[in-house]
């Protein structure tokens, strides 16, 4: 029987159990990439585990998230990031090098090698034929550590693509294609792999694009084949060595199929305040706009930048719209610089942002209040931008671009506008001055740190028995935006103690106040959610945190996968209700009982709770690997690790 790109790649990379879909199983990762929001504590959890240097094959830090440097702390962090960097042997991104998934896929990404990254925006890599996956900080770590990567071997959806995507309908309108289709749920333990003619129409960045928004769906990572597209790409980027023919075998199973064809892709849009709530731009057209950005990890290539000019070109922004443009690296910054788009962008009335993520986190450009934004990037979240009441919409950089001419949501392909030919780029003019490699001897290398960088947070093995108070219940979709806020709250993420203070900010403000008083009493917190629990960034912080205030359980209908991850991680039980009538029944303020604890999560059956406000028991389950029963039962990866490095 064949193997598609994903099984050939996980195969040549397996150090732990079967390839098998659903079983357990552990593979070498060959590169490693974390920024600077998720950074500091991957650097401080791989110190604590007392190597001198990585042990895995490249490992980067990225500066891209933190770059508007308001008071000290952002700045000590990336002080620390350079210094740890160097000491331990890892190359540093400087700040406005780029935002790391583009400058990855420009400058490291090879076909066929494994990636780990602490964001969950990391399967872009699979553009170049890469298995990139999104995880953790402190699974990331370990794989600098070179501790295989634990992961359930993944059932595989071909999504065949033929045809030619017609004029002004993009990358991002077949991915919006693809979330419509799957949704943002029930994709877990799920790779998507890219086959079909239509493979060879796209380019890289366009594969990028549709393996970065993938993540989108809840699946573990999205697979494009390498081909001459992407030795052509690696050629224009000085790497060609890097080239690795990979495809699927003719003879390649899978687990399902979608099929599209590309020359019916129309323009879309994902409405708030989730990117699976998709339809077409035209049942919208007309939506008046009042902000419009075009940049992120997403779409912010120099093919996404040049089309957007060319619409651009000519004309003025709306007098109701304020106009934002981020290159997505230096890189992308000096070709638009030396082709003349960056002049049609100034000349429109666009502001130029920074080469950085920066909008898309809520970091700067907040629309106004009740403001409608049109966005390139992926996620659109309640509250991610920075204003409550916003509305967010994801469209494509040409859908961007029309819409900030016209000041309304409007369909680029009924505005008769010529077709836009890219020019050949044979020689990207790559250089990597803001790329600091570390020395060959860093004995002398000193690690700095600000008054605002903490410790790793420890974490207490399983209590024998988990006396508790469902502290908060909430709905459907909390994502870790909702847990842990970014935005003006991101920089503080060195230190937990004060992190800790704003976990679920949006949600329910005293949240952080009544967990830390039932901890200090030696009373337990349990978080009790609806369906896909944890959705968005794979942010770390939004276990850790909630850890650090007594969080000895989350009781959910569904968890999303690098969230669950990361509860075990840190010795939080990710439970899930065998019956859903059980999660109404629980109120919160419910006093919650899970008696002889350590030996019901070695049993490996289901968890027996009791609700001691009603009266009643119930049984959750408990559906993590061999390797996750034993880190919670000692507290967390770092507990359970330590004594084997």
């Amino acid at each position: 029987m064949g193997l598609g790109v994903v099984y050939k790649i996980l195969r040549s990379h397996l150090k732990e159990g079967e390839l098998k879909a659903g079983n357990s199983i552990g593979i070498q990762i060959d590169q490693t990439l974390t920024q600077d929001a998720t950074g500091t504590m991957a650097y401080l959890q791989f110190e604590s585990l007392g190597l001198d240097h990585v042990r895995n094959e490249l490992a980067v830090s990225y500066v891209d998230h933190n770059t508007v440097q308001v008071g000290f702390e952002n700045a000590d962090d990336h002080r620390y990031l350079q210094s740890v960097a160097a000491s331990k042997g890892v190359v540093f991104s400087r700040p406005g090098n780029g935002i790391c998934h583009q400058v990855h896929l420009e400058r490291f990404g090879a076909p066929g090698k494994t990636s780990l990254g602490s964001d969950s925006h990391t399967p872009t890599g699979g553009g170049i034929g890469m298995v990139a996956i999104g995880a953790g900080g402190l699974d990331v770590a370990l794989a600098m550590a070179g501790v295989p990567f634990s992961i359930i071997c993944p059932k595989v959806i071909e999504i065949r693509l033929y045809g030619k995507l017609r004029p002004f309908c993009t990358a991002k309108d077949v991915i919006l294609t693809v979330l419509a289709k799957f949704g943002v749920k029930g994709n877990v333990n799920t790779v998507f792999e890219y086959t079909g003619e239509g493979v060879k129409t796209l380019s890289i960045p366009e594969r990028a694009t549709i393996c970065n928004m993938g993540a989108e769906c809840g699946v573990t990572t999205s697979v494009f084949p390498s081909d001459e597209t992407t030795r052509q790409f690696l050629k224009a980027q000085g790497r060609e060595e890097s080239y690795t023919e990979l495809s699927a075998d003719a003879d390649a199973t899978y687990d399902g199929l979608f099929e599209i064809d590309l020359s019916k892709v129309v323009p879309m849009v994902a409405c708030p305040h989730s990117p699976g709530n998709v339809k077409t731009v035209a049942e919208l057209a007309g939506l008046p706009v009042s902000q419009v950005l075009i940049g992120s990890c997403t779409n912010s290539s120099y093919a996404d930048l040049y089309k957007a000019g060319s619409i651009l070109d000519g004309n003025v922004v709306s007098e109701k719209v304020s106009l934002g443009v981020a290159p997505g690296s230096r890189e992308v910054l000096g070709l638009i610089t030396a082709d003349g788009t960056l002049s049609k962008f100034v000349a429109s009335g666009a502001r130029i942002l920074e080469s950085a993520c920066g909008f898309c986190i809520g970091n700067h450009f907040s629309p106004c209040s009740e403001g409608i934004s049109l966005r390139t990037n992926n996620r659109n979240f309640e509250g991610r931008s920075g204003t409550k009441d916003a509305q967010i919409y994801l469209v494509s950089p040409e859908t961007a671009a029309i819409s900030a001419i016209r000041g309304v949501l409007t369909d680029p392909t009924t505005c008769g506008l010529s077709e836009i030919v890219l020019p050949q780029v044979d020689d990207f003019r790559s250089d990597d001055n803001m790329l600091i490699f570390p020395p060959e001897d860093a004995k002398d290398v000193q690690i700095l740190r600000g008054p605002n960088i903490g410790n790793p947070p420890a974490c207490q093995p399983l209590s024998a028995q988990i006396n508790a108070v469902a502290t908060l219940k909430v709905g459907d979709k909390i994502t870790t935006d909702h847990i842990m806020p970014a935005g003006a709250r991101l920089k503080y993420r060195s230190n937990i103690a004060k992190y800790a203070t704003f976990v679920f900010e949006g949600v329910d403000a005293s949240f952080s106040t009544r967990a830390s008083e039932n901890r200090d009493k030696g009373i337990g917190n349990i978080i009790v959610a609806g369906q896909s629990y944890g959705q968005g960034s794979s942010r770390e912080h939004a276990a850790i945190c909630p850890m650090h205030l007594g969080v000895k359980a989350v009781m959910a209908l569904s968890i999303e996968r690098i969230h669950q991850a990361n509860l075990c991680n840190f010795g939080i039980l990710p439970l899930t209700f065998l019956d859903s009538a059980d999660y109404d029944k629980i109120e919160q303020g419910d006093e919650l009982v899970i008696s002889d604890a350590i030996r019901q999560v070695k049993a490996k059956g289901n968890i027996k709770v009791s609700n001691m406000t009603k009266g009643y028991e119930f049984e959750m389950a408990l559906d993590v690997s061999e390797l996750q029963r034993t880190m919670l039962i000692a507290g967390g990866r770092l507990n359970q690790i330590k004594e084997s490095i």
